[in-house]
């Protein structure tokens, strides 16, 4: 690979994405006021639905009285720690362990005082009391790595999926064939020009809005840096799949629909995957936005390292080297 040749490309390809004024401003102004407007929305009280966790199976529960409460969501817990790290941050209200009949509350919340009244009346007065406190998390501290996520998918699956498409049908492509430049050059350049741009975009719409409303982040922005470069490496080779070789807009535009709506609605953008169908959480899985937004979550909320989160890092780093090995097989000038 001829250094001078991706250079040449890379600077003329951001260039013309800077001098595309409506362009950039949808990448930086739309994700900014979703943002301010979730931090408004759910500025006063919360939902008036409980959340209660259950280690283990709910068949050990001594009286079925309290599980029958409406208005609570009872959701099964595996890992104790991590649910009573939930309950600090007021992520959860209560955790309940039926087998040696304990539970945890914060003190400070006051969903979890509720939630307590009921169990003490629910058939709940043998259960011991294990107080915890800390930080509250917002709704928006909870979704804005959802929203960002969400808006780097569009912009990666869009941003290089309609250029090539536009580069292809405009024959612009095949002028490109007609020089030096090799395919893998030309997509090379097409994936670092378009990874330093979301990710900048990302950065200056997270500094912004976190001086207005001040995001809890627990963990280290470098790992958050690190998942986010490799969540967008994954989204634009996934986008560069499906342009490698449509010349059609409505083909291209269809296809990239099925790709992104999908993921945003099972990838856990605007609520936690815990309470779907367990096959569509499986599903989930395989869907790069879902690490991406899990990983950088554990980081933001819950402190996570690079030991917690190294399963999103090799899923992320394993799906961007098969899209990549993909379109570049794939891809063709004309």
């Amino acid at each position: 690979m001829k250094l001078r040749r991706f250079w040449a490309v890379f600077v003329a390809r951001n260039l013309e994405f800077l001098r595309d004024r409506s362009s950039l401003a949808w990448n930086i102004v739309f994700p900014a006021l979703l943002v301010m407007g979730f931090a408004f929305a759910f500025s006063g009280n919360r939902l008036d639905l409980y959340r209660v966790g259950v280690i283990g199976e709910q068949s050990h529960w001594p009286d079925n009285a309290f599980l029958a409460t409406h208005y609570i969501r009872f959701i099964p817990v595996q890992n104790a720690e991590q649910a009573i790290v939930k309950v600090e941050r007021h992520q959860l209200d209560m955790l309940v362990d039926p087998a040696t009949q304990r539970y945890w509350i914060n003190d400070s919340a006051p969903n979890g005082y509720m939630v307590e009244r009921v169990l003490r009346g629910s058939g709940g007065a043998a259960f011991h009391k294990q107080a915890v406190s800390g930080q509250e998390i917002r709704y928006v501290d909870w979704v804005v790595p959802g929203v960002l996520a969400m808006n780097m998918m569009f912009s990666c699956l869009y941003g290089v999926g309609h250029v090539l498409v536009r580069y292809r049908k405009n024959q612009v492509l095949k002028r490109f064939k007609a020089t030096p430049l090799t395919a893998f050059e030309f997509l090379a350049a097409q994936v670092m020009s378009r990874l330093w741009l979301v990710v900048t975009a990302s950065f200056l719409v997270y500094l912004g809005t976190d001086l207005f409303v001040g995001f809890a982040m627990f963990g280290s922005y470098w790992n958050l840096l690190l998942i986010c470069i490799l969540g967008a490496i994954s989204l634009i080779s996934l986008g560069l799949v499906v342009a490698a070789r449509i010349s059609s807009d409505e083909l291209a535009s269809g296809l990239l629909n099925v790709i992104s709506w999908p993921m945003m609605f099972l990838s856990g953008v605007w609520f936690s995957l815990d309470g779907l169908n367990p096959w569509l959480q499986k599903l989930a899985l395989f869907f790069p936005l879902t690490h991406l937004i899990e990983g950088a979550r554990a980081i933001m909320i819950d402190g996570a390292g690079l030991a917690d989160i190294s399963g999103h890092l090799v899923v992320l780093a394993a799906m961007s080297a098969f899209f990549l090995a993909l379109g570049a097989y794939g891809f063709r000038w004309e």
